[in-house]
């Protein structure tokens, strides 16, 4: 089965889709003079628009990996993905403090999807 990736870079493919898969790149907030919770909130509004994309949503979530900057803004990203993830449908995930590769940006989520039907 072939591997389909859209927004193909020079670096990276915003997304690729294999065997019923969904991988996005790491989403990261462009307007990074938000705090915590805007820049989380644009994130997962990246993460919507890619899995929609991809034939895919946020209830078919298989794996999420947050890197957030400071743990400090830990409560504050967690409160908006409680508002955002679909009821019955958190999928398995990871937190951890990283340094990111831009210092302005506070939080990165990476995504596994499966695509609907």
């Amino acid at each position: 089965m072939a591997v389909i990736r859209h927004h193909v870079g020079k670096r990276l493919s915003e997304i690729a889709v294999h065997n019923g898969l969904v991988y996005l790149a790491g989403q990261i907030a462009e307007d990074t003079k938000q705090d915590i919770t805007g820049q989380t909130r644009e994130v997962l509004g990246h993460v919507d628009r890619l899995l929609a994309e991809a034939n895919s949503d946020k209830s078919h979530l298989l794996s999420v990996q947050i890197f957030i900057s400071d743990m400090a803004n830990f409560a504050g990203m967690n409160a908006v993905w409680d508002t955002w993830v679909a009821p019955g449908s958190a999928p398995p995930r990871a937190t951890v403090e990283a340094t990111l590769a831009d210092p302005a940006c506070l939080v990165e989520v990476v995504v596994v999807a499966a695509q609907r039907g």
